[in-house]
């Protein structure tokens, strides 16, 4: 059974779909640490709820301290063979991806490559640049993490074409819902390579 750590910044919604697939015996894995950069981050709680250790990570708590090494080391710590980065704000650092070559993976709410990926744009701001230059069509991509935003290899694309009266609500929503198909078909695809 493979281990997967959790980076994650507000909720974790992503974790969740994750845990679901697991318990729901869809995925052959288990979430063995989660780790935020947000010490009021709801996915506190979700891990305390599935009784999963948890740890805060951030400047504030550890002012003199290599952060980047710091998680990597906790996640080596928990043997991780993946790690998911469920709405994790920070960029990953080298320690990180020189340790975990190809075995970080992270989704974004937009077909990539685009102008849709890069820094700043995540979350509710590729929605509104999607809906604004009146694109036909949207969608989730599942990728490892290399050194640049959204630029490391895909693993997996689904799309959605965008109604008439499409907002960036409306999209954020339906991107969402198609965001824990792709989560879990990806991991499902990842895990059967081992």
């Amino acid at each position: 059974m493979k281990k997967i750590g959790i980076l994650a910044s507000y909720n974790g919604s992503g974790f969740e779909t994750i845990q679901k697939a697991i318990e729901d015996k869809i995925l052959d894995a288990k979430v063995v640490v989660i780790i935020t950069n947000n010490s009021s981050a709801g996915v506190l709680e979700k891990a305390k709820k599935y009784e999963i250790d948890s740890f805060i990570i951030n400047s504030r708590l550890f002012p003199d301290e290599n952060l980047d090494l710091k998680i990597t080391n906790i996640l080596k710590e928990y043997e991780c063979d993946y790690i998911f980065l469920s709405g994790y704000m920070k960029k990953i650092e080298e320690n990180l991806l020189k340790t975990f070559p190809n075995k970080i993976i992270n989704t974004h709410p937009a077909i990539l490559p685009s102008i849709y990926g890069g820094a700043g744009m995540y979350g509710s701001f590729v929605h509104e640049a999607v809906v604004k230059n009146g694109e036909k069509k949207s969608g989730v991509t599942i990728h490892y993490v290399n050194e640049n935003y959204d630029e490391g290899e895909k693993i997996l694309i689904k799309e959605l074409l965008l109604d008439e009266n499409e907002t960036a609500q409306t999209l954020e929503n339906r991107i969402k819902e198609l965001e824990k198909v792709a989560i879990v078909e990806a991991f499902k695809k990842v895990l059967a390579k081992i």
